[in-house]
């Protein structure tokens, strides 16, 4: 054995947790940058008003409140209702994810990056909906151009987009280990 696989293998057992916590940072970072977004558009953009306009009005940054979850989904839904589904039941999945997260040794790191964003997005919209009795701030608006019947795409957030995004990552990442575990069992 080569003095490098010793220390490879030395090193190893002493921080078997770092590959799990390292990803975590993501979750903080999408926490902090969705609610930091979200206190500047409560500060500077009046509800239901257009802060700002990008590429003509592809994007556009408007402050709304939605009190219920995507695509306005129990908004008229009672507040009893609304608490359970959007609030205490959310809470429950987050943390089971986050147990499995770290008591699973096999997820490759970008399944862990991206658990860690999904993570972040959720606690990002929940902090909303534990701590502001209007719903959840959504700010960013982009034209749509009729797909699927929509002229403008829900107006969504930053915790939305990290979960969209991860959640996209997650799906590929685990299609693309089932296809190398399929194609390692036909080559045996």
């Amino acid at each position: 054995m080569s003095n490098n696989t010793t220390i490879e293998v030395a090193f190893k057992p002493k921080y078997p947790k770092a590959k799990k916590i390292i990803p975590l940072i993501l979750m903080i970072l999408v926490i902090a940058l969705d609610q930091l977004t979200k206190i500047l558009i409560v500060k500077n953009i009046p509800l239901y008003n257009i802060g700002a306009s990008f590429f003509g009005d592809f994007l556009r940054i408007v402050h709304v409140n939605n009190p219920g979850i995507a695509f306005s989904i129990g908004q008229g839904w009672s507040l009893a209702a609304r608490g359970i589904l959007f609030r205490i039941v959310p809470l429950i999945v987050i943390m089971i994810v986050l147990g499995v997260y770290m008591r699973n040794d096999d997820f490759t790191q970008l399944q862990r990056w991206s658990i860690a964003g999904i993570a972040g997005g959720g606690f990002g919209n929940l902090i909303d909906r534990f701590f502001r009795s209007e719903g959840v701030i959504d700010f960013i608006d982009v034209k749509f151009y009729g797909i699927l019947g929509f002229e403008r795409w829900p107006t969504f957030n930053v915790a939305d987009a990290a979960v969209v995004v991860c959640g996209i990552m997650l799906v590929i990442s685990f299609a693309c280990a089932i296809r190398e575990d399929h194609k390692a069992g036909v080559d045996e």
